[in-house]
């Protein structure tokens, strides 16, 4: 649909940018602090693009002050950080370490002073190592009730000042990763398994959310899912057919779950079949169904295009391109089922991602007609090699283009019926990015060191701060 006239953005937009515990704080033994996973595995040689840690990261735990000042100075009108569960219980039960609840207790007060609306993500992705030890992490029933009781506590403590919240950052790529490709930890190989782990984080995810209701009435709560819309590569049937296949394997599986309580059917049989479909308990289906969220949060980066793949086609790629060199991803797909290809109408970044911001209205409207849900779009950036000139310049041209023509889709999507609650960047200031290091760079702020070298940690403005400013201050008009 062309529409002659754009709607405007519904007043208390939420304009944000967004980051993550592990990928920003650093301190990673300070003031109680226990071991993640991430503190684990990045020791281990070869995990990581030049075996680079969040040890230090870009130090925010000792200068939110001056990061949470330069939002102000922006405008920003809602920032999304994730609390380390590590840093609230340092084993992940037992004793509450009072420092850690300080520190988010002070960050919460400081963007509230600036008109900053804090939006909390409950977990992304740092699960403590006593628990992965104690009882395998999310393949035990046993974390339901442990990660009920930390998400409760901070309910309970932070839930006068905070109303936006996410549940589970990323299910779908941090039990994949984790439990299938073992790119991420555990470093797990074993389709069976990642299910059943994923089964029990579906539980998880709803415990949380039931529990929200009692404890934070008139606030939101979703999960945020990382959302890639599903083309077919032609109006050959069997091409649509894949198509099909791949948006009910890869998106549905988890956002009919959190929307509906339901596994999709031809997913669900097709796991059967193979034997590896997830135990459903008693009562699990029960718990699914009533925990609705208030909101779906989605982390929209690309879209991805298959075809049919024969019986004897490709697989799973066993590797990932996080050096940067553009054109080095692999081939992949399930055998009979689908298998990813490229799309020659789309660009992508120099880490072979999709540039599709008409993906993300396709999306959008597909959210909507399927589950008629609020939306937050929860991140939505451009990870790129960025360049510090001199005089403290740093030209960024192509993030604002970039996210210009992402926002642009979302005013189109308002336009067409969607119903959006806000806008979150990926990422704020630079930031360690996860198994990419220092050199794929997001943020509206540069942050002065690299992989060999933590230098000054210096914040810089880039041209697309200004931008963003202006966005916000024209609450999307001046696109």
């Amino acid at each position: 649909m062309i529409h002659e006239k754009l709607d405007s953005f519904r007043d208390g937009f939420l304009w944000g940018s967004a980051s993550a515990a592990y990928q920003v704080e650093g301190a990673w033994n300070k003031d109680g602090k226990g071991e993640s996973i991430w503190d684990i595995y990045t020791k281990k040689t070869g995990t990581t693009y030049k075996d680079t840690n969040g040890d230090i990261a870009v130090d925010h735990y000792n200068r939110y002050k001056e990061d949470v000042a330069l939002m102000a100075e922006m405008g920003l009108k809602a920032y999304r950080f994730s609390i380390a569960w590590t840093r609230i219980y340092p084993n992940g039960r037992g004793d509450v370490n009072e420092e850690g609840l300080k520190f988010y207790d002070n960050l919460i007060d400081e963007l509230i002073k600036n008109d900053i609306k804090p939006i909390i993500t409950l977990y992304h992705w740092d699960l403590p190592q006593y628990l992965q030890d104690l009882y395998g992490g999310w393949e035990s029933r046993e974390i339901i009730d442990d990660f009920n009781n930390y998400c409760t506590t901070l309910f309970k403590i932070f839930g006068k000042k905070v109303k936006y919240w996410v549940s589970l950052n990323e299910q779908n790529v941090f039990l994949t990763l984790g439990y299938l490709t073992a790119l991420h930890p555990p470093g797990v190989k074993d389709h069976k398994r990642m299910l059943q782990a994923n089964h029990i984080a579906n539980l998880a995810n709803a415990k949380v959310i039931e529990s929200f209701r009692n404890y934070v009435p008139n606030g939101m709560i979703g999960p945020s899912f990382a959302f890639g819309p599903v083309y077919a590569y032609s109006c050959n049937p069997k091409d649509i057919l894949a198509a099909e296949d791949a948006e009910d394997l890869n998106c549905n599986w988890w956002l009919d779950v959190y929307c509906k309580g339901t596994y999709p059917s031809f997913a669900l049989k097709y796991y059967e079949k193979l034997g590896i479909a997830p135990i459903i308990e008693d009562g699990d289906l029960e718990l699914l169904e009533k925990a609705k969220p208030d909101f779906i949060g989605i982390n929209y980066y690309q879209t991805s295009t298959v075809a049919m793949n024969p019986l004897d086609g490709v697989t799973f790629s066993e590797g990932m391109n996080n050096t940067g060199k553009k054109g080095t991803t692999k081939e992949s797909g399930i055998p009979g089922i689908y298998k990813n290809v490229k799309n020659k109408f789309l660009e992508t970044t120099n880490w072979d991602w999709n540039i599709d911001p008409t993906g993300l209205r396709v999306g959008l409207r597909r959210l909507t007609s399927r589950y008629g849900l609020p939306i937050l779009i929860t991140e939505n950036g451009l990870g790129e090699f960025d360049k510090l000139e001199n005089n403290d310049i740093v030209d960024d041209y192509y993030r604002i283009n970039y996210l210009n023509q992402h926002i642009k889709a979302c005013k189109e999507s308002i336009t067409d019926g969607v119903e959006l609650l806000g806008y979150c960047t990926w990422s704020f200031t630079d930031l360690l990015s996860w198994l990419n290091g220092y050199q794929k760079r997001y943020g509206f702020v540069y942050v002065d060191r690299d992989e060999n070298n933590e230098k000054d940690l210096r914040r810089i403005k880039k041209k697309s701060f200004y931008w963003y400013k202006n966005i916000i201050e024209s609450n999307g008009e001046n696109l």
